[in-house]
């Protein structure tokens, strides 16, 4: 098997209200789109179990997690606020560590040879989620907390972390700023929430600052220089935070990408995987908020990752 989807109906358990965009409806799209497009007899699918707390403490501070355990609600009714934008309610908990699960389970399947690749189709996303804080509808970095789970459990050297979100992997880039062993690149619409990212950093994190409206032709182009940095890292397995938030049809920001910009920027990473790491490739969904053009990106992406 060359893909597996890995999932769990705990993430639905999550749900912020009828006006915030980051919905349980997110997960019903991306399924009903997967079994219309004739994806679904092709691949696997695997079900998260949840991330234990040591997962947790390899990307974050152990007193942010003992906090947010802390702080989770115990009744149906109570609402805490991480941020502005993020809220935790009954059962919020339980889709957090599935969803960080998720990427730790996906980590084992492709380390131990069951699949070559994965895509977690999970929620709350995690790339906004710092080494000590919640932020941006994202509670734990769930791609951070695989890529430290692959790098001490498997003895890995070299990890990359690529993010095409329309908003900068702030938290990601938080978590692995001081750490050689990952190669970091995100794209991003700029100026614009979480508004940093342009600011120097190491050698290993690759920043691309994105104008609103600027074409996919343009954006090909800005990023290109993420394939060659990859090259010459020779990462042992690659991580794709994958936000399909800068789909033209997505109002959450002003980029212009169309699913074959996603499937052309999955191809690239996808050699690079074949050619440096037995084509080890773990995604996992950060942000996407028009049901329609997510659920066809999703699709669109999980095609090239199942060849």
């Amino acid at each position: 098997m060359t893909v597996t989807i890995m999932r769990s109906p705990k993430c639905n358990l999550h749900n912020m209200g009828p006006e915030h965009p980051e919905e349980p409806a997110r997960m019903h799209k991306i399924n009903d789109q997967i079994i219309s497009s004739g994806l679904e007899p092709v691949v696997h699918f695997a079900y998260a179990k949840a991330a234990p707390i040591s997962a947790l403490e390899r990307a974050h501070d152990k007193d942010f997690v003992k906090s947010v355990f802390d702080k989770a609600p115990k009744d149906p009714d109570e609402r805490v606020w991480l941020d502005e934008d993020t809220i935790m309610m009954y059962r919020s908990l339980d889709a957090a560590l599935h969803a960080a699960g998720a990427v730790v389970d996906a980590v084992d399947l492709v380390m131990s040879g069951q699949t070559k690749s994965v895509f977690c189709a999970v929620r709350p996303p995690g790339h906004h989620a710092g080494r000590a804080n919640s932020s941006g509808f994202c509670i734990f970095n769930n791609v951070a907390i695989g890529a430290m789970h692959a790098l001490e459990k498997y003895g890995l050297d070299r990890v990359a972390i690529i993010d095409f979100d329309v908003h900068h992997g702030d938290g990601t880039q938080d978590i692995v700023k001081d750490d050689e062993r990952i190669l970091f690149g995100s794209s991003f619409q700029h100026p614009f929430f979480p508004f940093c990212g342009d600011e120097p950093s190491r050698e290993g994190i690759i920043n691309v600052p994105v104008p609103a409206g600027t074409s996919p032709e343009d954006y090909r182009e800005l990023i290109k220089h993420w394939f060659t940095a990859i090259d010459e890292f020779r990462p042992q397995l690659i991580f794709i935070s994958a936000g399909f938030d800068s789909h033209a049809e997505d109002d959450m920001g002003h980029l212009r990408l169309v699913e074959s910009d996603y499937a052309w920027i999955t191809e690239n990473l996808k050699n690079l995987a074949e050619k440096h790491c037995k084509g080890r490739i773990v995604s996992v969904l950060e942000g996407g908020y028009a049901l329609s053009a997510l659920a066809r990106s999703v699709v669109a992406h999980v095609k090239v990752l199942s060849g």
